[in-house]
């Protein structure tokens, strides 16, 4: 199963930055198209007070800091030149969401939406939208964010499709910041779907794509999930992608792009599941010829090889 698609990670969480001007993009856009990636996902607009584009919205709502450089108009017309999707990555707070104020998150994500739209709908490769928040089970007012946001996006749009990618609850769901790697027991593949199954009842026509992050659970457990998901996603009638992560979960250094042996497990497991797409998160960073890190490149090299690219 071959990677067709890639987040763009600009506003890092937790991964250092490259510092890349406009220059340093476009070549990594002729890298990805070199390889057949046909779609790029804005990981998050905005995360906190930083912002990949002078939104009116964030800076007076959320006291952000203006950008040197408009990276979504970037981004926009990068994709067009490469013949590249673009899906457009809502804000997060890192706050109100994560401690009951959903509808706040919610509300500045629908503000952003409309200025977006205002400033990039017209953009021929502006293809869809990503809501950014992250969870692995049914947490309060998870399923009011996805639904509101979601639905308010199809509306602007004109019914662009809606992405979410959401995490498997397994032994390596574990915080980036925390020493460990792996946690006693996590989550059982019934327990998966029953949460997954109300979360997805509860967003049906606000979302149209799910994929699944795989990183979190052990290689030979991800086939069962992947079904499980794949399943899911067709009785409500969306989309199943699976989100190979091209880092490595199972180093005390966090993070590292992963060995090749690993991320061709995730995409057999993929393939095994019948999943509709593989993306990764994230290209440039860890796959890359151009990336700061030379095991990337390396990876790109054995993923060619291996595909004759």
């Amino acid at each position: 199963m071959h990677i067709t698609g890639t987040f763009l990670d600009e506003i890092s969480y937790d991964i250092p930055h490259q510092n890349w001007g406009a220059r340093e993009w476009d070549q990594d856009f002729a890298s990805m198209k070199a390889i057949g990636i046909d779609t790029v996902i804005v990981i998050r607009s905005g995360l906190r007070r930083f912002m990949t584009f002078p939104s009116k919205v964030l800076a007076e709502k959320m006291g952000c800091y203006l950008p040197p450089l408009d990276l979504i108009d970037l981004y926009l017309d990068l994709s067009e030149k490469y013949g590249m999707k673009f899906f457009f990555g809502t804000y997060d707070s890192g706050a109100q969401w994560q401690n009951g104020r959903y509808q706040e998150e919610a509300d500045i994500n629908r503000a952003l939406v409309d200025e977006v739209w205002a400033k990039y709908g017209h953009k021929k490769a502006f293809a869809g939208w990503y809501v950014t928040q992250e969870v692995s089970q049914k947490v309060a007012g998870i399923i009011d964010i996805y639904s509101q946001i979601g639905r308010h996006c199809k509306e602007v749009s004109g019914n662009l499709p809606v992405m979410i990618s959401p995490y498997i609850n397994g032994v390596k769901a574990v915080y980036s910041y925390d020493s460990s790697i792996a946690k006693k027991e996590g989550i059982s593949v019934s327990e998966h779907e029953k949460q997954w199954n109300d979360i997805l009842g509860g967003i049906q026509s606000a979302v149209d794509i799910i994929a699944f992050q795989d990183g979190h659970c052990e290689y030979d457990e991800l086939a069962d999930f992947l079904t499980v998901n794949k399943m899911l996603a067709r009785k409500y009638g969306m989309q199943s992608w699976t989100n190979c992560e091209s880092f490595d979960r199972d180093m005390p250094i966090k993070f590292l792009p992963i060995k090749w042996e690993k991320m061709l497990l995730k995409l057999e497991a993929a393939e095994k599941a019948g999943l509709d797409k593989a993306i990764t998160f994230e290209f440039s960073h860890f796959m890359s010829p151009n990336s700061v890190y030379p095991a990337a490149g390396n990876l790109y090299n054995r993923y060619r090889e291996h595909f004759g690219l």
